[in-house]
């Protein structure tokens, strides 16, 4: 799993992912919006996914509060963007020759919330990618780590 990067433009912000894979985009876009897969590795809890443009997503993330998000682009086998709240996420497959290149990209207002932002997709594509590969799925408890490599990471960058 390659670490994400952060940019801003305008008063956005957007972390970006980027993970290939030696499968064809078919397969990892049926992975991708496929429900029972979704569910496994998405960080809140999805109790309603309707995979069609207009369609609704429901999240609870486990605390009290539950979300709404809708499908803002989806093109087999290729594009899947959906906003949830104010946030957009856009997952977009490239094929290549010899795979395909996965492109994960979170935008969001709120810059003191990326290290946390980071860490935590970074986990959730972790096991995004042990899906695509038919592995086991295992949590790996590396959060803090994380969390102290994109805080360096992001301060860096300023």
């Amino acid at each position: 799993m390659n670490y994400g990067t952060l940019s801003q433009h305008n008063e956005r912000y957007s972390l970006t992912f980027k993970c290939e894979f030696p499968f064809s985009s078919g397969k990892v876009f049926a992975i991708l919006i496929d429900p029972t897969f979704f569910t496994q590795w998405y960080p809140f809890a999805t109790t309603e996914m309707d995979v069609e443009v207009g369609g609704k997503l429901k999240f609870d993330d486990g605390e009290g509060s539950v979300y709404e998000g809708e499908v803002l682009e989806l093109e087999a086998p290729d594009t899947f963007v959906f906003k949830e709240v104010d946030d957009l996420l856009d997952m977009r497959i490239t094929e290549k020759e010899d795979g395909c290149l996965f492109t994960f990209k979170h935008s969001f207002d709120d810059a003191s919330m990326a290290m946390y932002m980071a860490a935590g997709w970074h986990r959730c594509l972790e096991v995004f990618q042990q899906l695509v590969y038919g592995e086991t799925v295992e949590w790996k408890d590396n959060a803090e780590a994380l969390r102290q490599y994109y805080k360096s990471s992001f301060e860096e960058g300023e």
